[in-house]
This record gives structure tokens, C-alpha cells and sequence, in this order.
């Protein structure tokens, strides 16, 4: 409440830390939402809130350096007596527990070294000392801070034992003046032999130092960890040059310490690594899998394992190994069974990780139980614990997951053994091997072998003889495979009576299955002829749809140049230019049929100016200027290669010179053959065009512009394919499946950019790629992908990011999981679909009929409303003629259908009319 009653004087950039303090009530993991707590607090001085909310956070997640070093450096400046000191000294100890920070460990020495004068405070001084040294004194940039820190402190010390100057001192002084030389030579000596940074510094100081110069062993000893350091200072170079979290460049000096095999050095870059990356979980399995197979020290490896459970709960195996390492070690039982329940609410993402993680513990509770005894406590424990597993697996994780993860049971096959083999107890493993083929396995026949052979282990010939009876009956996977086993048994243990009965159950078994076969067969075959037959139908309506368009173009051309012919004559055209008409071509040599199938189909684009007003007789005119017919500009249909093209589409309507600026647009993919933008027959541009390479190898570089943005709208890039041919081509280049190394966002504000959401995301982990969803004006819809590099860190960022605030929109984020892409077969394409209901008549372009028609309107044929789509086909139109030339009522033609009419038989239709 006090958080929340904020005064008129605080800053306005913290107004929305209270959001996430009221967020912190409903989620108390929300990692963001502590950090910005704790910046409140500090800032409005209320150092006892304060001072909680840092324990809480600390309670929950490892804390950064940052955090740390503020929370230090405000319980520093409050100490007041010595009992104030002993609880920084406890902070501080659990400071330096959560990673391996030089700047820590400084802090804590000269912290320490202000308590020197107290009872054995030298002493403890220099045992945090040696400690630093240990943690990060092989840090080859920040570990010499704290080796000279070490060697000025002892410099001090030395200080204070040598004696006034003038006076000789006396036996005990110049022992102890002994003492502390010997320990700064030592420190020198040791420092010089470890690869560090700017050590010829060091040896340079040692030299002016040492009275009696410096001692052979140290030089070559220098000398080789000046070898060493050259080797490591590309890694230390790419370090510094890289940008954060420079996993990359970790791996690779990791790779290389561990080549070269010294245990130290290995362990002290994987925890730098760590400092950086500690939310990979692959990068903690392979520093505490190094750990346990090469150091193998108790409290570095059990510490390694905690520290690793704290900053990637979420992954299984990380506890998995935990549990072993407690185990290996010796950890005590109710040790191993507080990780145990730590690790069941760690919230994993998998139901099967609960499931892996119960076997581990049953695992070991199983190696706790003496069963040379009868009976045992540690026997009860675990038997207790099998019956847990199952109802955990039961309730919660199925309640959460909508499945338990163990389909097969294979924690009860586990029980089941231990209780046949270790306990003789048949009895309570024919009553688990019972639940488990109730549980739908009793259809598949590996779980009836896998119980046959415990019955044929540790059971008797009747119950095995039961168990493959049963087999028979309801396997259906492998139902040969059993009856085999079942004859086979009987070979060897049965009687002539038991052989027979098996003969019959198998044979019996093996005519049900064949007939069984044989319908499937048949019911597939006929599935498979009606799916030809509906695509055969398909492709019939389609050609028909296309003849009809044609035939109907070509009318309407005809009926216009029969006019032209009309007024030609009345003003005494010869004949050539009519039967020019007649034939469909025009004054470039090209057929109107063609041009027109180009403009509809949108195979090949076409350059169609603007039709201006002619005055009469332009045409003749032009035609007596200009005797030889030109070429046409497009290439034609056989000229074209689909594989040297791309089809561009979602471009503005009303782009200027479209062909000019997808040239240039393109030219860097490839030397552009064409490009043909496709126009309307008013001349205006369609928004999609084609173009061409004189090599297919530019295509794929022509593909990588797709979603470029082109005079603010997305320019859509994908392969031209001939939708005649492959009438079911898609292009779709984004998966469909779940992929667990991406997540999907929504609730996004529109004005959200890349970068901002970069700069979110990559708090969680490697960002590789991310894709903002927009419609087709390129504006975006609120959605987004992000491409993580590991599926650990994309289940991190849902774990931290899902329900968050980003300029008050609450985000929803989840493993990427779009729904599939199926494509319905609805039978006939929409278009065809469209044609095939009734509809209202078209005028000549395909408009309302608001236009002028040439056809009579008597002559339009009434469309009936039988014609619909039933299962995804749809039935032939039936047409009803009211002449005597094509049939009676409700008939239609094969001419009619497959031959278009002609003007005279248009005519003559008329004329009857």
C-alpha cells in the first residue's frame, strides 16, 4: 500500500513500477518486476522494504552482480557495531555463491581488511584472500586486481612488524619480519606463474623488488605462462570485441581450455561463461558434466548443481543430474527428497519431463532397499512412492498437459519388475501388468511379449500360456508375430490338447485379420477411384469454365468487329480489313483471342495502354501508313521459361512505372530478361507482374526479396508456376509445426518496432530472428515470431515474458504452434463454384449489367438454382433452351458444350426468337 500511495515529487519515469508491484502479487516470479521494486525502493530511501524485497528476490532467483554490489555497498554504509559486520560478512557469503564475479570478491577483501584490527581479523583476512585467489585469481583480465590487492595488503602488514629505523630488532621481530617476506615472495612467485594480464608488469616489480634478483625456477616458470598467454589472448581479444551474451566466443575458449587440460583454467571460464549465460541450459549440463567425470570435489560440484537448479528450473535434466550428484556424494535422504520436491515445482514444459524426473527418484530410492531382508522400511518408502508417482501422473500432470506422458506405463512395467525379481511377489505384478493393458496397450503386441517374458522369467507355464491366449485375441499391430509365439510355447510345453487349441485360436485369429485386411484394401481402393474420378470431374469443369470464358471473349469480339465492318463499308472499306477482323487479329499481328487469355489467366502479363477516344477511320488511316504488321512486345507463352521467374505480387495499384522500378529493384539478382507488369483492359495496373532472368540462378536471390518493402506496401516474391499445370501449388515459406525453439507473441502494439522487441526478447536469451506479422499494406497486426537459438531459452522467455507489460498492452506469449495449413478439397476451385451458381448476367468486360450488351436480352439463358455444391463437388449446370436447334426442355447439347456459337447461329437464334 505504501508503494502504491506515491507522492506528487516522484519521478515520472517510475509511474508504472507500481503496475508491476501489484503484478508481483499474481506472479511472484516475474524477475522484471522485482528488479523494478527494488529501483523504487532505493530510490525513496526505505532502506527496511527495501532490505525484504532484495531477501525475497534473492530467496527466488540468483542475483546479478549489479545487484548485489548495490545491496552490499547500502548494508556497508548502516554497520555500525561489530554484530552489523558479522551480517555483511553472511551477505557477502552469499554474494559470491551465486556466480563468480571478480568485482565481488575485491569488495569483500577490502571489506575485510577494515576488520583486521578485531580478534584474528589478520587471519581471516587472509583467508578470504586465498579464497578470491582460488575462485578468480586465474581470471586472465580482472584476476590481478585481486593478486595485487593480496600483495599491497601483506606490503602493509609488512610494514608494521619492521622495526624503527636505527634500532636492530630483536629475535622474535626479525622472525616474524622473516615470515612476511617469504609470504610476499611467495605471492609474487605465485602470481608470476599464472597467464594474466599486463604480467610483465609484475615481473618487472618482482625484479626491482627482490634484493637478490629473481630466482631462476620463477623466471622459467614466467615465461611459460607467457606462452600461455598468448595463446588465450585471441579468445580474451574476441571477448572484448563481441557483443553480449558472446556465447559463440565462450564455447570456442571453452573448447580450447579444455584441449589444453588444465582443470582450473576450465572451470574458471566456464563460470566467466556462466556469469553472462546463465540462463542456457545447455551450458550448465555441459560445465556440471565436466565437473562430475573430472574434478569430482563435493562442494564445487554439489554447489555447480545448485546454482544451476536456481537459474534454469524449468529443465529436467539439470535436476535429473542433481539428484545423481547428491546421491554419488553421499547427500543425506531427506536432502535428496527436498530437491526431489523442488524439482516436481519447478513447472517444466513437457509432461514426459515429469515422468523422467519421477524415474530418477525411483531409481534411487530403489538402491536404497536392502531386499535380502524381508522387510524394510526403505521398502515401504518405496513401494509408497511408485503408488505417488502414479496418482501425480494421473491428477496434476495430466490435469495441466490433457496427458499423463507415460502412454507405454512405464514407471508400473519398472514397479512390476522389482516386485517379480527382488520381491517374488507375482501376484502384485500380474495385478500392475492387468492396470497397464487397461490403459489401451492391450492392442499392441510388444506389451504382451514384455509380459509374457516376466511370466516366463518369474512365473509358470499357465500363466504364460493365459498371457499369449489373451495376445491372440487382442493384438492388432502385429497379430502374426504372436500367434508365432504362441505355437512355438506350445511346441515346447504344451500337450497335444494345448497344441490344438492354439492351431484353432491362430487360425481363427489369422482369417479375421486377412478378412479384415481385405476390406480395408477394398474400402481404400474405392476411395482412391473416387478421388480420381472427382479430380478427373475437376479438371473437366475447369476446361469447360475455360472453353465457355473463351468462346463467350470471342463473341463479344465478334459482335464489335461485326459493327466495325458495317461502318468500314459505308465508308467503302475493302474487304481485307474485315476478314483481318473476322480471323481476330489485330493491327500488331497478334489474335484477340491470345491477348485476351493473357489477361485473364495472368499467366503473362501484358503492356495495355490506356484505350484513348479514335475519331473515325484512324484505324484505316493508320493501317494504309503502316503496311508491315509490328511484333508484338510480350514473349510468348512457349518463349517463356517458369524456371528462370518469378511471380511479384501486393503491389500499389497505382505505382508509377512499375516496370521501370522493379528493373532496378531486381537488376542485383540478375541480368532481367523482362519484366511484364499486368494490366487491366482499361490499362490500369493489377498490382502483380513477371519477371524474367536470362539465368534461373537469379532466381533464388529473386526469392530473398520477398516482403521488401515497395512504396510502403510488402512486395510478395514467389516462383512462377503454371496454375494450369499445378492447379494446387502453394507458397507458404514459414513452417507449420510446432517448433520449440521459437515463440509466438500477440497482443504486440502496433507501433512496436524490431527493435524494441529485440531489446525485450534478448533479455531471455540468443535472439536469432524475428518476424513481425502484417497484413497485406504492410501494416502490422500485433503478432510476432522470435527465433531463439536453443528451446530452452524460448521456454525461458515464455516463462518470464507471457502475461508481461510492454507500453500497457499485456502480451501473450507461447511456443510457436500455428495451426496447420490443410487445404480442404472442396472440389471445384472458388472461381468455377462462382460460375456454376446462378449469377447475375455480365456485360462484355466482365461487369455488372449496368453496361451496354450486344447480346439480345431474350437470348440469355435463365440460370437454375439446381446447380450447388454437395461433399465438395459440384453438378452440372442444366440449362433450358427454348429454340429448336440444340433439343427439347432440360436437355443440352454435347455441341453446345464443346463448340462455341458462331454469329450466324446467333443470328438465326434471333431471328426465331
Amino acid at each position: 500500500i505504501d508503494v502504491l500511495m506515491l507522492n506528487d515529487e516522484h519521478d515520472k519515469a517510475n509511474v508504472n513500477t507500481p503496475c508491476a508491484f501489484l503484478q508481483l502479487s499474481i506472479n511472484a516470479f516475474d524477475y522484471n518486476c522485482h528488479v523494478d521494486l527494488i529501483k523504487l525502493l532505493r530510490q525513496e530511501g526505505k532502506l527496511h522494504r527495501l532490505r525484504k524485497a532484495r531477501q525475497k528476490m534473492s530467496e527466488l532467483f540468483p542475483l546479478t552482480e549489479e545487484i548485489w554490489l548495490d545491496w552490499l555497498k547500502d548494508e556497508i554504509r548502516l554497520t555500525e557495531d561489530e554484530s552489523d559486520r558479522e551480517k555483511v560478512y553472511e551477505l557477502f557469503e552469499r554474494a559470491v555463491k551465486d556466480y563468480v564475479c571478480p568485482e565481488i570478491w575485491l569488495e569483500y577483501v577490502q571489506y575485510s581488511i577494515g576488520g583486521m584490527g578485531a580478534q584474528g581479523g589478520i587471519e581471516r583476512v587472509r583467508s578470504i584472500f586465498e579464497r578470491a585467489l582460488t575462485a578468480v585469481g586465474l581470471h586472465m583480465t580482472k584476476g590481478a586486481s585481486i593478486w595485487e590487492a593480496y600483495r599491497e595488503f601483506e606490503i602493509v602488514i609488512l610494514s608494521t612488524v619492521q622495526p624503527p629505523p636505527g634500532s636492530a630488532p630483536s629475535q622474535e621481530q626479525q622472525e616474524l619480519l622473516n615470515a612476511q617476506l617469504e609470504r610476499i615472495h611467495t605471492l609474487f612467485r605465485r602470481q608470476l606463474a599464472v597467464p594474466l594480464m599486463d604480467m610483465e608488469g609484475t615481473y618487472a616489480e618482482y625484479s626491482d623488488w627482490a634484493d637478490d634478483g629473481v630466482p631462476e625456477m620463477v623466471t622459467r616458470q614466467y615465461r611459460r605462462a607467457l606462452q600461455q598467454l598468448e595463446k588465450g589472448k585471441p579468445f580474451e581479444e574476441a571477448l572484448l570485441v563481441s557483443e553480449p551474451p558472446k556465447l559463440a566466443e565462450y564455447q570456442a575458449y571453452i573448447d580450447f581450455e579444455m584441449k589444453e587440460g588444465d582443470p582450473a583454467r576450465v572451470q574458471i571460464i566456464f563460470e566467466r561463461a556462466l556469469a553472462e549465460n546463465c540462463l542456457v541450459p545447455d551450458l550448465w549440463i555441459k560445465y556440471t558434466t565436466y565437473l562430475d567425470r573430472q574434478l569430482k570435489i563435493k562442494d564445487l560440484v554439489l554447489s555447480a548443481h545448485e546454482r544451476a537448479v536456481r537459474n534454469c528450473p524449468w529443465t529436467m535434466g539439470l535436476w535429473k543430474s542433481y539428484l545423481l550428484a547428491l546421491e554419488r556424494h553421499g547427500a543425506d535422504h531427506q536432502t535428496v527428497t527436498d530437491v526431489f520436491e523442488k524439482a516436481l515445482n519447478a513447472g517444466f514444459i513437457q509432461a514426459t519431463d515429469y515422468v523422467e524426473i519421477w524415474q530418477s527418484f525411483l531409481d534411487y530410492l530403489r538402491r536404497r532397499v536392502d531386499f535380502s531382508k524381508e522387510w524394510s522400511r526403505e521398502l515401504d518408502e518405496l513401494r509408497a512412492a511408485f503408488a505417488r508417482s502414479l496418482d501425480y501422473l494421473k491428477q496434476d500432470v495430466e490435469e495441466r498437459f490433457s496427458e499423463s506422458g507415460d502412454l507405454s506405463c512405464t514407471i508400473m512395467q519398472i514397479w512390476a519388475r522389482i516386485e517379480a525379481l527382488h520381491c517374488k511377489n507375482m501376484q502384485k505384478a500380474r495385478e500392475l501388468w492387468d492396470s497397464i493393458m487397461t490403459k489401451g496397450n492391450a492392442k499392441h503386441a510388444n506389451m504382451w511379449l514384455e509380459y509374457y517374458n516376466l511370466e516366463r522369467s518369474y512365473g509358470d507355464a499357465s500363466h504364460c500360456r493365459k498371457a499369449l491366449h489373451r495376445a491372440v485375441q487382442c493384438t492388432s499391430d502385429y497379430p502374426e508375430h504372436v500367434c508365432d509365439v504362441l505355437l512355438n510355447f506350445e511346441r515346447v510345453e504344451g500337450s497335444l490338447e494345448d497344441w490344438d487349441a492354439a492351431v484353432q485360436k491362430t487360425e481363427t485369429k489369422i482369417n479375421r485379420v486377412n478378412e479384415q485386411r481385405a476390406r480395408v484394401a477394398e474400402k481404400e481402393a474405392l476411395q482412391a477411384r473416387q478421388e480420381e474420378e472427382k479430380a478427373e470431374h475437376r479438371r473437366k469443369a475447369k476446361a469447360d469454365k475455360k472453353g465457355q470464358k473463351k468462346s463467350q471473349k470471342v463473341n463479344r469480339t465478334g459482335d464489335k468487329r461485326k459493327a466495325d465492318d458495317e461502318y468500314e463499308q459505308e465508308w467503302g472499306e475493302d474487304a481485307e480489313l474485315p476478314s483481318k477482323r473476322l480471323r481476330g487479329e489485330d493491327d500488331f499481328g497478334s489474335t484477340a483471342t491470345e491477348e485476351l487469355m493473357e489477361t485473364e489467366s495472368g499467366l503473362f502479363g501484358r503492356r495495355a495502354p490506356p484505350r484513348k477516344t479514335e475519331p473515325p477511320g484512324f484505324r484505316k488511316n493508320q493501317r494504309g501508313s503502316s503496311e508491315a504488321p509490328q511484333q508484338p512486345q510480350d514473349v510468348s507463352k512457349e518463349q517463356r521459361i517458369d524456371e528462370n521467374c518469378v511471380f511479384v505480387s501486393n503491389l500499389a495499384f497505382n505505382l508509377d512505372d512499375p516496370e521501370g522500378k522493379l528493373r532496378a529493384l531486381f537488376q542485383g539478382c540478375g541480368t532481367v530478361q523482362q519484366v511484364r507488369p499486368v494490366f487491366s483492359m482499361n490499362g490500369v495496373f493489377r498490382g502483380y507482374c513477371y519477371v524474367q532472368f536470362e539465368d534461373r540462378l537469379a532466381v533464388p536471390e529473386a526469392l530473398k526479396l520477398d516482403r521488401k518493402e515497395v512504396d510502403g506496401r510488402p512486395m510478395y516474391v514467389s516462383p512462377c508456376v503454371d496454375k494450369n499445370k499445378n492447379p494446387d501449388f502453394k507458397v507458404f515459406k514459414y513452417k507449420t509445426a510446432m517448433e520449440k525453439h521459437k515463440i509466438f507473441i500477440s497482443g504486440l502494439p502496433y507501433t512496436c518496432t524490431k527493435e524494441t522487441l529485440e531489446d525485450l526478447c534478448k533479455q531471455h536469451g540468443t535472439v536469432k530472428a524475428i518476424r513481425l506479422v502484417t497484413n497485406r499494406s504492410g501494416k502490422p497486426k500485433g503478432l510476432a515470431y522470435v527465433e531463439y537459438e536453443n528451446e530452452a531459452q524460448a521456454s525461458q522467455a515464455v516463462l518470464k515474458m507471457d502475461g508481461s507489460m510492454l507500453e500497457n498492452f499485456t502480451l501473450s506469449v507461447a511456443i510457436s504452434n500455428p495451426p496447420s495449413r490443410k487445404m480442404e478439397d472442396k472440389g471445384v476451385p472458388s472461381r468455377l463454384l462462382g460460375a456454376a451458381m446462378p449469377r447475375q448476367p455480365q456485360g462484355a468486360r466482365g461487369k455488372g449489367r449496368t453496361q451496354i450488351s450486344l447480346l439480345p436480352r431474350s437470348l440469355y439463358r435463365q440460370s437454375t438454382p439446381d446447380a450447388k455444391a454437395e461433399n465438395g463437388t459440384v453438378s452440372a449446370p442444366h440449362t433450358t433452351e427454348t429454340d429448336g436447334v440444340h433439343g427439347g426442355p432440360g436437355t443440352t447439347s454435347p455441341d453446345t458444350q464443346s463448340k462455341s456459337l458462331s454469329n450466324e447461329d446467333f443470328a438465326r437464334m434471333l431471328l426465331k426468337k
